[in-house]
């Protein structure tokens, strides 16, 4: 009858400390430094692509302001299937081995006190589908090889484009997605398209008081 009862007894115990650690998992604060990659290509029409894009991005949640800062930096160029679709003097036989046919190009996109929404139904969907935890929209300053970018100042004037963030996750990273879509009318769907493009979280750092950043297989990093 003993044996019973404390077989019981480290059951309920199992349980409870289960239950502890699940309720401490949910609790645990969102991140308020988000940082990863960026590798997509851009649409071939609509935009003279298609582009190839490969840079680093950067996010930071202002507490309970609800607001956050975005920036990414982005190298882009002309990939092969352009390059043999667009001899440089038809019907020359089109070359991969010219660096310079590929216009490559930097980009920096900056957002500063952006809004931070927890309604993310405008957000795309990935596949395999993952969970959209958060979105980040707002005016996005963006420069092309340090200076404005010429589809953002016409005859002086100087329009922003809407970006939109969105950060996802699954069942065993909560934060390992990222996409950035320009809205259909913004300048700059002129350059990058209006379609997402896409990258990975590769870390996070839980609030400055904290230990210290977390890669995407969640180990700690000082």
């Amino acid at each position: 009858m003993e044996n019973k009862t404390l077989t019981w007894a480290l059951r309920l115990i199992a349980v409870a400390a289960l239950a502890l650690t699940a309720s401490a998992q949910a609790q645990a604060p969102t991140p308020d430094h988000f940082s990863g990659i960026i590798n997509d290509y851009t649409p071939a029409t609509g935009v003279s692509g298609p582009w190839e894009l490969h840079g680093t991005w950067s996010l930071k949640l202002k507490g309970e302001s609800g607001k956050a800062d975005f920036s990414a930096i982005l190298n882009m160029e002309h990939d092969d299937y352009w390059v043999l679709a667009n001899p440089t003097t038809p019907p020359a036989t089109p070359t991969v081995d010219n660096p310079g046919a590929r216009s490559p190009h930097t980009h920096r996109i900056i957002m500063t006190d952006a809004l931070v929404s927890s309604d993310t139904s405008a957000c795309p969907v990935d596949s395999p589908a993952t969970t959209a935890r958060f979105v980040v929209t707002g005016p996005a300053d963006i420069a092309a090889n340090g200076t404005s970018a010429p589809f953002q100042t016409k005859g002086g004037v100087t329009t922003l484009s809407t970006l939109q963030v969105c950060v996802s996750g699954g069942t065993e990273v909560t934060f390992s997605n990222v996409t950035l879509m320009f809205a259909s009318k913004s300048p700059a769907t002129t350059h990058f398209g209006s379609l997402p493009i896409h990258g990975a979280v590769r870390r996070t750092h839980e609030h400055d008081s904290d230990k210290g950043d977390r890669d995407d297989s969640g180990d700690s990093h000082r």
